[in-house]
């Protein structure tokens, strides 16, 4: 008797136990892969040529939706000549795999070759060849010589011009001499 008890007990838990499982097949999803990942690192290279490259200490990726979501990052855009050209911090990150675009939020901050550094609440690159956006409590520093504050900031794909949009402040200093 009680061996007929244990086995109704493995029974019914295995019921329970695959429920979720049966019902995910089902509806399609047998082919969902899920990671979580502990020093995570994703790079863009073609012809040896790296473009970008971003890493998370923590992060996962969901195949239903191609987006890998990364915490705690830091990353490097590589010019055509495969030197940093702009490097980059943020608390949170995006990378979106079918539309090859990073979204950086929440405390970003990126520092461009020539010394210029941006803070912004959130930052967006979508391409080499495409303009990066940076919006909300833009603040942009280029050595002792400019400040500007703004509600939002185009940048350039070369990095070498900012459009300012919004709401906006910005201070040119001179160097005395």
């Amino acid at each position: 008797m009680t061996l007929i008890g244990i086995m109704l007990w493995a029974f019914i838990s295995a019921g329970i136990i695959t429920r979720d499982f049966n019902r995910s097949q089902i509806s399609g999803q047998q082919d969902k892969q899920e990671a979580k990942i502990e020093g995570l690192i994703l790079t863009e290279t073609k012809d040896e040529h790296k473009y970008w490259e971003i890493y998370g200490e923590t992060g996962n990726y969901n195949s239903d939706n191609s987006i890998a979501m990364l915490d705690n990052c830091i990353g490097n855009f590589y010019n055509e000549s495969n030197e940093v050209s702009m490097s980059f911090e943020s608390s949170k990150g995006t990378y979106n795999s079918i539309k090859q675009e990073i979204i950086l939020y929440q405390d970003t901050h990126i520092v461009l070759k020539d010394g210029t550094s941006l803070e912004a609440d959130r930052v967006v690159w979508s391409g080499n060849d495409k303009p990066i956006t940076a919006k909300g409590n833009v603040q942009i520093k280029r050595n002792d010589e400019f400040y500007a504050t703004a509600e939002s900031v185009e940048i350039s794909p070369n990095y070498d011009r900012f459009k300012i949009q919004g709401k906006a402040v910005s201070k040119v200093y001179s160097k005395e001499k």
